[in-house]
């Protein structure tokens, strides 16, 4: 890679933004960045800007876009991230992709690419609902995608106790579906416009998702 890149990964629950955002992380070197996650991690170092996040989550209001940004600008002059980020879970809006556009410019940097994880709806709802993990390591299977080679004991740890979330039923996940798309809408046509949005077929094999994602970094990386 010849110089940093600015990468945002848009996809809906259960589309696999986590796994292939690892996977990114350690062949390319560069950093996921989620937004909840630096908020708490802001929070709990204590910075001016986690500060005041701290003020208003405990006041139980949300968290301001200035706010995030500053969080997030923060972030990116740590010398970890010199070689890419990968952005999750924001932007959410036009509003705030239009902010964060701003703030990359005072830094002489863009987004390098919106990258949209395009799932099925129908499928999408069947691979979320049949997700369970290993209680003791975390490790995911599913009732019809990955099961433990041995019934009832985990491949990683030996671990027997297995967990599902609670909101990980059909009618739920059909309804964050519904509010990934209202919300995501603007957000596509926005980095349409902008000319660097790509699309990847979410429902492909992992590997193959992977192998999409490691081109579009290869090329706009350059």
């Amino acid at each position: 890679m010849t110089r940093a890149a600015v990468l945002i990964l848009l996809g809906p629950p259960g589309a696999g933004k986590g796994t292939q955002a690892r996977m990114l992380e350690e062949r390319f070197g560069l950093v996921q960045l989620s937004t909840g996650d630096l908020l708490r991690a802001a929070v709990a170092q204590g910075t001016p800007a986690g500060l005041a996040a701290k003020a208003v989550m405990d006041a139980g209001g949300l968290v301001s876009d200035d706010i995030v940004l500053a969080i997030l600008k923060d972030r990116m002059a740590a010398p970890d991230t010199a070689r890419g980020v990968i952005l999750d879970g924001f932007p959410r809006t036009p509003g705030q992709a239009e902010a964060l556009d701003a703030l990359l410019a005072g830094q002489g940097q863009r987004i390098d690419a919106a990258i949209s994880l395009d799932v099925d709806d129908a499928q999408m709802v069947a691979r979320v609902s049949g997700r369970y993990t290993c209680a003791d390591c975390g490790e995911g299977y599913h009732d019809q995608f990955k099961q433990p080679a041995s019934a009832g004991t985990c491949d990683k740890c030996g671990g027997t106790a297995f967990k599902r979330r609670a909101d990980d039923n059909a009618e739920t996940v059909g309804a964050r579906l519904t509010a990934y798309h209202a919300q995501t809408a603007p957000l596509i046509a926005y980095y349409d416009g902008r000319g660097v949005l790509r699309r990847v077929d979410g429902m492909a094999a992992i590997d193959a998702i992977a192998d999409d994602l490691g081109s579009i970094v290869h090329e706009v990386t350059a």
